[in-house]
């Protein structure tokens, strides 16, 4: 560990709400005991019955309060600690602050954001402060977008070290089982509502290299839709349009072009939800193709969004201990590269894949911002997982029960 300059080595932002309870909890268990840990929020109040509720090992922890309202009090939150890690959303309303904040006091960051109009948002007014400062800014470090991040870049080491060529069609098929807690419906409402408002927002959620480092710079290689139909793959598979499709694609595009487009300037990379083989799997990737465009809908239009509301879960809650230790996901991605050779990656792990999983994903990427600095890329700013962590967090998520693999299929 790097010697101590400041009151903390890690604090963790929004422990109060339901997924940063959880990620608490998981630090608990899993950070080393002589890591100075802090719990932050705006109810100092609330923030002790969270640690009351805590493994024994957090009972020392300290309890800030700070704003996201009150600049000062981030300042201060962050110029005290080495890494800070938020749960605050939804981002776009509350999280520009404190990566701001961040970036400014050389502080590294992580949050849980899948929503591509804030990162942008954080790109263009953090990006060069933070590269000056030495602050490293990861964005979506968790179900959103750990697993396909991590993916892809295994596959371009495979096909690199094979000398296979860059990789061509790329295709993630996500199967999982898991719920929704009120933050994620509350973050959906923010970005629905600032396309329906916004012109800009509307071309950005449309663009698939909304979030490169240089937009003009981009390749011209057309992407698959984030928002397709049903499809079936060459193994009678039935995929539906995956609802976390449109933040993840734009993650892997941008940790390709921060390394030079080392993946490939001809990468088409894609995600699906997988439904399954066979006539009823079939009509379900319908009704979830079809649900999504209705959903969608219905969360846009006042009237119907009043009724969804009364049915939907409220912020601060989410799925029980028992639903999110049945959970689980899988993601498979398939590659082809330039020589013809294909691969197959597989990010897996236990637990219901919003909550338990991202809790797994969300508390490894804090420990590695905080433990391992002297053996991550070399790189600032504001970056991603891939970008930021890379091979040090697949051996983390490994360590901690996750599956991160590549075979050869040709």
């Amino acid at each position: 560990m790097e010697a101590p300059a400041r009151d903390h080595d890690l604090v963790l932002f929004g422990a109060t709400g339901f997924v940063g309870e959880l990620i608490a909890g998981y630090l608990a268990d899993h950070a080393p005991a002589d890591l100075r840990v802090g719990l932050a929020g705006r109810s100092r109040e609330k923030l002790e019955a969270v640690r009351s509720r805590l493994p024994p090992a957090a009972r020392g922890w300290s309890l800030i309060e700070a704003d996201s309202d009150h600049p000062g009090t981030l300042a201060a939150l962050a110029a005290g600690t080495r890494v800070l890690f938020t749960t605050v959303g939804p981002y776009a309303k509350y999280g520009l602050p404190v990566v701001e904040a961040c970036a400014r006091a050389g502080t590294h960051y992580g949050d849980l954001t899948g929503e591509v109009s804030f990162v942008r948002d954080a790109i263009d007014r953090s990006d060069a402060l933070a590269k000056t400062t030495g602050a490293r800014i990861v964005h979506a470090c968790g179900y959103d977008s750990v697993p396909s991040d991590l993916a892809v870049l295994l596959l371009h080491r495979t096909a690199e070290a094979d000398d296979a060529g860059g990789l061509t069609e790329v295709q993630l098929v996500a199967t999982a089982k898991g719920g929704f807690s009120g933050g994620t419906i509350e973050s959906m409402r923010g970005q629905l509502d600032g396309m329906r408002s916004d012109s800009v927002l509307r071309t950005l959620a449309g663009d698939p290299f909304s979030l490169g480092p240089d937009r003009a710079a981009e390749p011209s290689t057309r992407q698959p839709s984030d928002l397709g139909w049903v499809g079936r793959s060459e193994d009678g598979l039935w995929t539906a349009p995956f609802i976390m499709a449109s933040a993840n694609t734009r993650i892997v595009r941008r940790s390709n072009a921060l390394q030079g487009w080392a993946y490939g300037r001809s990468l088409r990379y894609g995600e699906v939800m997988g439904t399954g083989r066979g006539p009823a799997r079939a009509l379900l990737a319908g009704a979830m193709a079809l649900g999504l465009r209705v959903f969608g809908a219905a969360m846009a239009f006042p009237p119907t969004r009043k009724l969804l509301d009364r049915a939907l879960p409220a912020p601060g809650t989410g799925p029980t201990e028992a639903a999110r230790r049945s959970g689980w996901f899988r993601s498979e991605v398939t590659a082809s590269t330039e020589s013809g050779r294909r691969y197959r990656a597989v990010a897996a792990g236990p637990g219901d894949p919003g909550y338990a999983a991202t809790a797994v994903m969300a508390g490894e990427t804090a420990l590695c911002l905080a433990l391992d600095g002297d053996r991550l890329p070399p790189a600032a700013g504001s970056l991603t997982p891939a970008t930021a962590l890379g091979d040090v967090l697949v051996e983390r998520l490994r360590a901690a029960g996750h599956t991160y693999e590549v075979t050869s299929l040709t």
